[in-house]
């Protein structure tokens, strides 16, 4: 089968041959019709992440849309090694899969899950967001992070903040306030968590988080107790590490958690999946992203990171 592989770390996947999966017990070979091109496939694929495994000689992609062996259409997560979502055929555990709906196109399907999984996790099982409570994204203009407004707005939020770097990309978001990181930013910040913020949702970490984290700990220590805060970290493109002072946490009600491969069981994340999926036609769930023949990986790879693409061997 053709497919595209990781023969190195330092270099983009190559399309070229890959001998084809055969399932064993509990599995189903998928035929795919359309993965995604995410940060975290980057980064597993560069040996960057925390899952990453030792060595190269691998089909890239952690989930896609294909028909399974029993002519289903389903979305997988966590094709098994090597055998992984880019390629015209992959490898699932059967459990790790779930029907999509039939007025979802399969590229959509691919970018909605990709893009919109991470908060819908989140705001589920681990913030566990309740209706009415106020939401503040970092990172709002990424594409994970338009996706958590769409979350947010869906699950009941009666104020969502948005904050990022691009001003211009900020104000065409569905957000109640936008936040742009610049010189006068630490004032609106903590302006926002003085009215009262419940959650956050951290893609970013770096220097935002460190602002974000200032703002809202900074001259806290009410005797009466501050308001609880689930600060969820979900992604470090501006920095793995930061400053943080033990005092932040004891003077005010900030719960640091996180939310990913570990944090969550596996079990849950394909179930929020399946949840999204359903929940996707009638919510209106969109993003933007580009289809491109899985020939193009090299070029998708290195293309515009504004851009989500959606690779499709069937193309």
């Amino acid at each position: 089968m053709k497919a595209a592989v990781v023969n190195s770390f330092d270099a983009p996947p190559s399309f070229q041959d890959f001998r084809e999966p055969e399932a064993g017990e509990g599995d189903t070979v998928v035929k795919v019709e359309a993965a995604a091109l995410s940060p975290i496939v980057k980064g597993l694929a560069s040996g960057r992440h925390y899952a990453s495994g030792a060595t190269a000689g691998f089909v890239p992609g952690v989930d896609g849309v294909g028909i399974d062996a029993n002519g289903q259409r389903v979305y997988f997560l966590f094709p098994k090694a090597p055998f992984g979502s880019m390629a015209e055929k992959s490898l699932a555990a059967t459990r790790m899969t779930v029907p999509v709906p039939a007025a979802l196109a399969s590229d959509r399907a691919a970018a909605i899950v990709t893009g919109a999984l991470a908060s819908w996790v989140a705001f589920t099982r681990r913030a566990k967001l309740q209706k009415d409570e106020k939401v503040l994204i970092v990172g709002a203009t990424g594409s994970s992070g338009s996706m958590a407004i769409q979350t947010a707005r869906y699950f009941g939020a009666s104020k969502i903040v948005a904050v990022g770097r691009n001003k211009e990309k900020l104000d065409r978001l569905d957000a109640d306030v936008s936040i742009a990181l610049g010189n006068e930013a630490d004032a609106a910040l903590r302006g926002q968590f003085d009215e009262g913020i419940d959650v956050v949702l951290d893609f970013v970490w770096g220097d935002a988080a460190a602002r974000v984290l200032r703002a809202a700990t900074q001259n806290r220590g009410s005797r009466i107790g501050e308001p609880r805060l689930r600060y969820v970290q979900l992604g470090t493109m501006a920095g793995d590490e930061i400053a943080l002072r033990g005092d932040m946490l004891r003077s005010s009600g900030l719960e640091l958690m996180g939310s990913g491969i570990g944090s969550v069981a596996v079990a849950d994340l394909i179930a929020g999946a399946g949840e999204l999926l359903a929940a996707a036609p009638e919510a209106g769930f969109d993003t933007n992203f580009k289809s491109v023949r899985l020939q193009a990986i090299a070029e998708a790879w290195n293309g515009d990171t504004d851009t989500r693409y959606v690779l499709m061997p069937g193309l």
